[in-house]
């Protein structure tokens, strides 16, 4: 009998978590304005909101946060995550940062200017903040496939080369660079292909371009080519990464997701131009070249994180938990983004919600729902996030409306998904009941999701 398969660590350490009732959680989410951003820790019982910072690190993690060199310039901490991340990416030049936007803030604040063009697929809610607060635009070139969400490909996180080559042949002077997002979470956590990233590096080259990588997952991304493309089944996760990277030319990396830190992040490149100019912007926004914005302990905990999650047990046992809740959403006929992705299930709220209004917003009203049923907070990647459209401000409603339940990395067990699983269920069955969804009646101008505050109707 083969044996089952089994988490690739053990537990050494465990926090409680707190249960409410349904009555506690209607005034909790009230008070939040039904904006789940705004409820507390201890009024969530299962938190999926996301999976950036949440993972539990390691004990070789722990134990070289120890060795932490907190000396304001030239750390020791510095060099050791410097010569990891050369060493698995081959890029040269690394500025740290504190996650993921402050990289993008200091790279973009060199290369984006008003008026620039940003061509990607599906840029995450901050990219696209940080290009449309400089007046420039960002155009979404993923494949059309990604919209449909019970399609199985492979790799719907994928560039259309199509798209791609059209915005360069009408706006090459106006772009600055390409950024393609590794896994695409905006689609709803999905992998690009090698051979996408390859035809990606050759229109690049084609109009003198150069390629960003949005990088956050790039271990997951690694893991999805080794197990879905031909030709890389035995090759290591290092042995891809490596390769990915050969095919672009810097990298923007919030370190609490594949990193598996509570804190940090930071660009790398190989072109000393683009260093030369993030340096003037780091040490204003962030901090001096050698901590940016990240404690030299931290520093060391990230090297460890990138050397053991470029490791395949590691990214299959996080996976794996993964695909378990989505095989107990199969078993509930619960309709979500397929194949699932590394990080998340992205439930599909307009197909669940069918009778609120896409101006009602299914997937936030979805994601409350989910939350007083049994205290679990996911988070909404829709219509709110999408923000308003900067010249028209108008909705956008042209993409997906998804709750997305985040799986913090080695955090919660499979009895956990169980449960969300079977709240889930408990609200899909009462789907038919839910009319009416939810109003704004305070927004933010950018990135207004994280602050916004709604009324039930």
């Amino acid at each position: 009998m083969e044996l089952p398969f089994a988490e690739s660590w053990k537990i050494k350490m465990v926090e409680p978590i707190r249960k409410s009732t349904r009555e506690q959680r209607e005034k909790w989410l009230k008070e939040a304005h039904y904006n789940v951003f705004q409820l507390k820790s201890e009024q969530v019982y299962i938190d999926c909101i996301t999976d950036s910072g949440t993972g539990s690190m390691s004990d070789r993690q722990w134990a070289a946060m120890m060795m932490g060199d907190e000396s304001y310039a030239g750390a020791s901490s510095f060099f050791r995550l410097k010569d990891t991340i050369t060493r698995i990416t081959g890029f040269e030049y690394v500025i740290p940062t504190h996650q993921g936007r402050a990289a993008e803030n200091v790279l973009f604040s060199h290369l984006v200017k008003p008026g620039a063009i940003v061509p990607g697929n599906s840029h995450f809610d901050t990219t696209k903040g940080h290009i449309e607060s400089r007046k420039a635009t960002a155009v979404d070139c993923t494949i059309d496939e990604a919209k449909d969400t019970q399609l199985e490909l492979p790799f719907k996180g994928n560039v259309d080369p199509k798209k791609l080559e059209k915005v360069l042949a009408e706006n090459a002077d106006k772009v600055p660079f390409i950024i393609v997002t590794i896994t695409n979470n905006t689609a709803g956590g999905q992998p690009v292909s090698m051979q996408n990233l390859r035809e990606v590096r050759a229109i690049a080259d084609k109009y003198k371009k150069r390629v960003i990588l949005d990088s956050a997952r790039f271990a997951e991304n690694a893991y999805f080519i080794k197990t879905r493309e031909k030709g890389y089944e035995n090759k290591t996760i290092k042995e891809i990464v490596k390769e990915i990277y050969s095919l672009a030319d810097a990298m923007t990396m919030s370190a609490k997701k594949d990193g598996i830190v509570n804190m940090g992040g930071f660009i790398a490149t190989r072109h000393e131009d683009w260093y030369e100019g993030a340096k003037c912007f780091c040490i204003p926004f962030e901090g001096y070249l050698t901590y940016g914005g990240m404690n030299g302990r931290d520093m060391d905990a990230l090297a460890v994180g990138l050397d053991e999650n470029t490791e395949f047990d590691n990214l299959e046992t996080r996976i794996k938990q993964v695909e378990y809740l989505a095989k107990r959403f199969d078993e509930f006929g619960i309709p979500y983004q397929r194949p699932v992705g590394g990080h998340a299930i992205f439930v599909d709220a307009t197909r669940i919600l069918t009778q609120v209004p896409k101006e009602e917003f299914p997937a936030q009203t979805l994601t409350t729902e989910l939350y007083l049923e049994a205290g679990i907070r996911g988070c909404e990647i829709g219509y709110i996030l999408a923000d308003r459209d900067p010249v028209t401000r108008e909705n956008r409603f042209g993409g997906l409306d998804l709750l997305r339940l985040c799986i913090p990395r080695r955090v919660y067990t499979n009895n956990h998904m169980d449960v969300i699983a079977v709240a889930m269920k408990n609200v899909f069955d009462r789907r038919d009941q839910i009319k009416r969804g939810v109003k704004i009646v305070w927004e933010a101008e950018l990135m207004r999701h994280f602050t916004v505050q709604l009324e039930r109707l």
